[in-house]
């Protein structure tokens, strides 16, 4: 009976040095994690929603050569939401306008 909790008592201070060790890692691990980048700043968030007016100016207007990011803090908009309009995912009323705009000018 001695042999078992001699076994024992050895096997909890070996779990417990292995725990301290598992605690210490977790510690550098957090540390290390709290000091990476947290993800990318994609500009500002958006104040309001975006109208067919400025969807017309971000994608033909005086905002079409502006970055997305530029385009979004200038109109209070998110850089999603130019995103969107731009590559024709939103607005497609003002793309599709534009075009048949396109098409009479060159008759």
């Amino acid at each position: 009976m001695t042999t078992q909790t001699s076994k024992k008592t050895s096997t909890v201070a070996s779990l417990e040095v292995r725990i301290e060790l598992l605690e210490s890692a977790v510690s550098e691990l957090t540390e290390r994690l709290a000091a990476m980048p947290q993800g990318r700043d994609r500009g500002p968030t958006s104040t309001r929603t975006m109208t067919e007016d400025d969807a017309h100016m971000v994608c033909y207007g005086v905002r079409k050569d502006d970055s997305h990011k530029v385009a979004a803090e200038a109109l209070g908009l998110s850089y999603a939401q130019i995103y969107s309009a731009r590559n024709e995912y939103t607005f497609k009323q003002v793309h599709k306008a534009n075009k048949v705009a396109d098409v009479a000018e060159t008759k």
